[in-house]
């Protein structure tokens, strides 16, 4: 600051006496030769700076204008997927719904089939265990009739030994081999 004022004052004392500014015709052209070379710098500049700059905005507006293009064309194929998943999970939402039914369906069938199988399984092994207790019952209707029989030719025995006597017993063997004997039994 004090310099400028230093500069001011020694300017001021190269100009005439009586004199601060003055309108006279050096002012005027040194007033001109200013405007002229701020035309031809501003003309210069705008030839060498502002086609560049101008040319540079315009591509960075075209790069804009496309990223901006590009990113409504992501937002919309965006969108369109959205979409197409949403879709795919209503059909997956269908489909599932449509697997466990039919594996309902096959789980009741089964069931059932197991249920009549296993069923059939009892009642064949009831006929099974009827059949054995009907088999083991006619066993033992047998061994029961064989030891009734050994018990009864036991008892006739003793009964027989003791209520004939030897003549007896051998007239009534005698009458048996020769009826027997009639029949053709022997032949």
């Amino acid at each position: 600051m004090f310099s400028e004022a230093v500069l001011f004052l020694t300017a001021a004392g190269d100009m005439p006496p009586g004199r601060v500014f003055g309108l006279d015709l050096q002012a005027f052209i040194s007033t001109g030769i200013m405007l002229f070379n701020a035309c031809v710098l501003a003309a210069a500049l705008s030839f060498i700076l502002y086609k560049p700059v101008r040319n540079f905005m315009r591509k960075r507006t075209e790069r804009f204008s496309a990223q901006f293009d590009q990113a409504e064309d992501q937002m919309a194929s965006a969108g369109l997927m959205k979409a197409q998943y949403e879709e795919k999970l209503k059909d997956i939402e269908s489909e599932r719904i449509v697997v466990l039914d039919e594996a309902r369906k096959v789980a009741a069938e089964e069931r059932s089939k197991m249920l009549e199988e296993a069923r059939r399984d009892i009642a064949s092994m009831k006929e099974r265990a009827a059949a054995g207790v009907e088999a083991e019952r006619e066993r033992l209707k047998d061994e029961m009739s064989a030891y009734i029989l050994e018990a009864s030719l036991a008892i006739a025995g003793k009964f027989v030994a003791h209520s004939m006597d030897k003549d007896t017993q051998d007239r009534m063997f005698n009458d048996t081999i020769a009826e027997l004997e009639e029949s053709g039994w022997l032949n």
